[in-house]
């Protein structure tokens, strides 16, 4: 369950290194992601999307304190918008179905010659990794763009360890009525595109075992929550 209370940090860790996107002990997902966005979207995503995303993406990976030798998992990684911010010092294994993303991140890996940083083809719904496997699980502008949004962070959870931490950046229902409202009328068109807009908070994170640390927008205006939660 989501719990406010304070639990000591964990310092157990599985010992286990994450497997390059090229090996073959590591099972590959055969069929992409099936919505037009996953599919379609590489090139808007490299032009349009940093725009609105990176400073957020950015700010909040350097204020989770990462410390050198920690294994962090990106879920929905994508190009690698986020790679940069991670210290050169972690572990670093991004994962995502689209191949045409992926071939991005490696290109961006390969130029800047970065050996803590791997990618690999894995369903965020059915992570391949064992229990308590990273010391932190991120994931940014992903969990409206699977089918079972509460099954990915039942899988973030369960392969981050006892103590570690959890960063996600999402867009979720507005509990304001009239924004709501206002926002829900793209509804018919953002579904098509394989985004929802109607993801409450609450649905994702209900029976959880994390305590909430930081749920909040960098503006009134925006449309996205940044949400830090420790696994207890």
């Amino acid at each position: 369950m989501v719990s406010n209370t304070v639990q000591s940090d964990s310092s157990t860790r599985s010992g286990r290194t994450p497997q390059k996107r090229n090996d073959p002990r590591v099972k590959k997902v055969a069929v992409p992601h099936a919505s037009l966005f996953y599919r379609n979207l590489t090139p808007v995503y490299e032009a349009v999307w940093p725009l609105f995303a990176r400073q957020n993406i950015w700010s909040s990976i350097q204020t989770m304190g990462i410390a050198d030798g920690d294994r962090v998992l990106e879920v929905g990684v994508g190009t690698g918008l986020s790679l940069k911010a991670y210290p050169t010092t972690s572990i670093v294994t991004g994962v995502d179905l689209s191949e045409k993303m992926l071939s991005k991140a490696e290109e961006q890996i390969r130029d800047a010659a970065w050996s803590h940083v791997n990618v690999l083809t894995m369903n965020a719904e059915q992570l391949e990794f064992p229990d308590a496997s990273f010391d932190v699980v991120t994931s940014f502008h992903v969990v409206s763009v699977v089918s079972d949004p509460k099954r990915m962070m039942q899988e973030m959870v369960r392969v981050c360890r006892p103590g570690g931490q959890i960063l996600v950046i999402n867009h979720f229902r507005s509990q304001n009525p009239w924004i709501a409202s206002m926002i829900d009328s793209a509804g018919s068109v953002t579904r098509h595109l394989g985004w929802r807009t109607d993801l409450r908070f609450e649905d994702v994170v209900v029976e959880l075992p994390v305590r909430i640390d930081q749920r909040y927008k960098r503006s009134p205006t925006s449309l996205f929550t940044i949400l830090r939660a420790t696994k207890l």
